[in-house]
């Protein structure tokens, strides 16, 4: 079963980070979708509010002039013929009042002139549910219409629209909570399959990963996927490497501990005298085990060494040239020459025993595998903001194919088996090298020699800083 099927197997619904997420998609929709109704059912609300008064001040304005010509064609308000105001009125739905400049009603159809005419009219003429407007003839006010609308008529326009607006915003609502379900499932499913690849990786699954789909996810949650998996691979090399390591440590301790197991029961057992030569054998032995067990706490010590190194200014030529004057009777001896070329005032912030460390090694590794007669060469040059330093020799070369495999633990190279040693050194050379914040390479055609190159971050010397 994939990690997908197993996680959705797992999983039925959406799980607290799903029902954390959703519950927060919805607050903020239904936060949005009130703020949203409530601002438009007040816009509505006085939106028609004001159109509604202008249209009623409109009408109270063309009342007014129906008015004023029955007054200037009957030559005042007696006898003046008001049907025409008062029709007009009643089409727009409201009670006319008209009075004279003295405040005299002179028109109320169904009421007394006079106050107790606007009396009866109760609350149809009061509030915002009356209008006046004078009456002017010729350039003089004669008197004033007053109209009375009774119940605003925007109730039914209100109720329309505020209907409108609530179906609006309940679908609005839906699509939102629609939408939040969706998205909360992307962004839940894929951290769901992650956290159960996760727990199976930790189970003992080591072919555990991400779902496909998952890894090529745009975003953080693809990003998330693929970092998963260069974990779970380095994990897994990880322990390939310690068990391989393991093996390789077993492997090279077996053979002097036999040897000396056995020299010491036939001692024992009285197969052989314990004369000088035997002796010597067995302390050969002993003395490879104890350089195996010596070149193992150099590498643990390499691999800490971001932990432990000293940094301080150091001139990498000459560390170079300390470490190739004790090497020089072990090349002489191997009937090999050496060569330095070195630049001067090439500094480096580093720890002076450990980068000594790595020229000893490189140089150590030229003389075991060298023949009589080839030729070391040690250079030191800087190269723009780098130091490089180089170990070059012109021995019998590594094969191409064991480059990316020269600087791993207890490797000493298929064609190696009659050399001495742990194959320890390069690790220790990679790993020291590394907590300098450098890089290192081997460069080898696989027949005219080999070159080892050091990179390292190049400083100011410290005569120029002071």
């Amino acid at each position: 079963m994939t990690s997908e099927g197993s996680a959705s197997s797992r999983r039925r619904g959406l799980g607290p980070i799903g029902r954390r997420l959703l519950l927060a998609f919805v607050l903020v929709a239904l936060s949005s979708v009130t703020v949203l109704s409530v601002a438009a059912v007040i816009g509505t609300s006085k939106g028609m509010a004001a159109s509604e008064d202008a249209q009623r001040s409109e009408t109270a304005a063309a009342v007014a002039v129906q008015a004023g010509d029955a007054y200037a064609t009957a030559g005042g308000w007696e006898g003046a013929d008001l049907s025409a105001a008062s029709a007009a009125a009643t089409v727009a739905g409201a009670r006319l009042v008209v009075r004279d400049s003295a405040g005299s009603a002179v028109f109320a159809p169904g009421q007394d002139s006079g106050m107790s005419g606007m009396g009866g009219m109760g609350g149809a003429m009061s509030g915002r549910g009356q209008v006046s407007e004078p009456v002017v003839v010729a350039g003089q006010t004669v008197g004033s219409v007053r109209l009375g609308f009774g119940s605003p008529a925007t109730n039914a326009a209100q109720q329309i629209a505020w209907s409108w607006i609530a179906v609006a915003a309940v679908v609005a609502l839906v699509a939102a909570v629609a939408v939040a379900w969706f998205v909360t499932g992307r962004i839940a499913d894929p951290l769901a399959r992650l956290a159960d690849v996760a727990r199976r990786f930790a189970g003992g699954d080591r072919s555990a990963r991400a779902a496909p789909a998952d890894v090529v996810a745009p975003g953080e949650l693809g990003e998330l996927a693929r970092s998963f998996d260069a974990t779970a691979q380095a994990v897994v090399v990880s322990e390939a490497t310690r068990r391989a390591m393991a093996a390789d440590v077993a492997h090279e301790l077996r053979t002097p501990l036999a040897a000396l197991q056995a020299g010491l029961e036939e001692l024992r057992d009285g197969y052989m005298e314990p004369d000088a030569q035997v002796l010597a054998a067995l302390h050969a032995q002993s003395v490879r085990l104890g350089r195996i067990v010596d070149d193992l706490s150099q590498l643990s010590s390499a691999e800490a060494a971001s932990l432990t190194i000293v940094r301080t200014p150091v001139d990498l030529g000459r560390i170079c040239a300390d470490a190739l004057a004790e090497h020089r009777r072990d090349l002489a001896a191997a009937g090999m020459d050496a060569q330095e070329r070195l630049a001067d005032g090439v500094w480096v912030s580093g720890d002076g025993d450990r980068l000594h460390q790595v020229v000893g090694n490189l140089l150590a590794n030229a003389v075991k595998f060298g023949r009589p007669g080839d030729r070391v060469t040690v250079s030191v040059r800087a190269a723009g903001a780098q130091a490089v330093l180089s170990v070059a020799d012109t021995g019998p070369g590594i094969a191409p194919a064991d480059l990316p495999r020269v600087f791993g633990r207890l490797w000493r190279g298929v064609a190696d088996t009659t050399a001495s040693g742990s194959g320890i050194g390069l690790a220790v050379v990679r790993e020291v090298v590394a907590a300098h914040g450098g890089t290192v390479r081997a460069e080898s055609d696989g027949v005219a020699g080999s070159t080892f190159t050091v990179i390292l971050p190049l400083i100011a010397s410290p005569d120029v800083v002071r």
